[in-house]
């Protein structure tokens, strides 16, 4: 008598189910609806668009390029790095070209301009940024020693490489600014979003940044399209080079224009700060002290810090 109310029981709650299920296709049919007005954001077509996860695989791949037998399961010598190098460098060509390619052939047709041969220029493109990278490893070299150089507590160059979460933010920059000034659309902010993501840290493509940067801790710090950035420059958590404000109806206006910062050479600008506006530059040698709010320029050699604050302590 229990199985047969058991059994009983198990039919209703199918019919029930069943019932639910039947109302899916309607929901489907209110989805196409939607997406056929002009609210509705979608890539509906027969181009594919650049592969999110496969941009963030070229990007591991691209790191175990340039920091060879850091990121890899298996371990490296001279016998077969180069044969290592060779199947990597094949790979991301592969599947660095395709992405370009895809990226160009989208923006053709968003835009509706004449074909450029899309794939032709996605291998070109691919070949000039690879070749860009035994430069791009001496770049990062001076950023991972200007790591040890700047904080006392970096153990080695292994444990920057492995673990600083500034250098993997500032090493997937370099990586996306040089895709970004061979004018390839969407993979670089796609590249430094997901090192934000990772990090903390939102470093736009187009900021031009020196060598020997170190972002000590990172978390919050926001570095603007057009920021300029020197040499041996060195940030804390919470910093923002930024632009001031603008009214709506002049976005479009100020697009292309420097709205961010200039940092001149070997500058620190401690945690919180806030730095505004196209028209501001901290000169050289400056150091910029924690919370100060700047939207004018600073001169080379200068100290900039907020007033002591009055602590007030009051026993138990």
């Amino acid at each position: 008598m229990r199985d047969a109310a058991i059994h009983e029981q198990c039919k209703i709650e199918v019919d029930v189910r069943r019932q639910y299920r039947e109302e899916i296709p309607g929901v489907v049919e209110a989805l196409v609806q939607s997406c056929r007005v002009e609210t509705c954001f979608d890539h509906v077509g027969p181009e594919p668009i650049p592969s999110r996860e496969t941009v963030i695989d070229i990007i591991h791949r691209v790191r175990r390029i340039l920091y060879p037998g850091y990121f890899t399961r298996e371990r490296l010598d001279g016998f077969n790095l180069e044969y290592y190098l060779g199947q990597e460098a094949t790979a991301l060509f592969e599947g660095l070209s395709e992405q370009i390619t895809r990226a160009l052939r989208h923006d053709c047709i968003r835009h509706n301009l004449p074909c450029v041969e899309c794939e032709a220029l996605g291998q070109q493109a691919a070949v000039g940024f690879m070749g860009r990278l035994p430069e791009l490893r001496n770049i990062l070299a001076t950023d991972v020693r200007a790591a040890m150089e700047g904080d006392p507590a970096a153990g080695s160059y292994d444990e920057v490489i492995f673990s600083y979460p500034g250098l993997l933010a500032v090493t997937v920059y370099r990586v996306a600014h040089e895709l970004l000034r061979l004018k390839i659309p969407l993979i670089p902010r796609i590249m430094t979003e997901y090192a934000h993501s990772h990090t903390g840290i939102d470093i736009h493509p187009g900021a031009r940044i020196g060598e020997s940067f170190f972002i000590d801790h990172g978390t919050g710090v926001v570095i603007g399209e057009t920021t300029e950035i020197g040499d041996r420059v060195r940030l804390y958590q919470g910093v923002t080079l930024g632009a001031l404000s603008l009214p709506k109806n002049a976005v479009e206006s100020l697009r292309d224009q420097k709205r961010h910062p200039t940092i001149e050479d070997d500058v620190i600008i401690y945690s919180g700060a806030t730095i505004l506006g196209g028209d501001t530059v901290i000169g050289a040698r400056s150091v910029i002290g924690g919370n100060v709010w700047i939207t004018e320029s600073v001169p080379p050699d200068t100290k900039v810090f907020l007033k002591q604050p009055e602590l007030v302590y009051k026993g138990a």
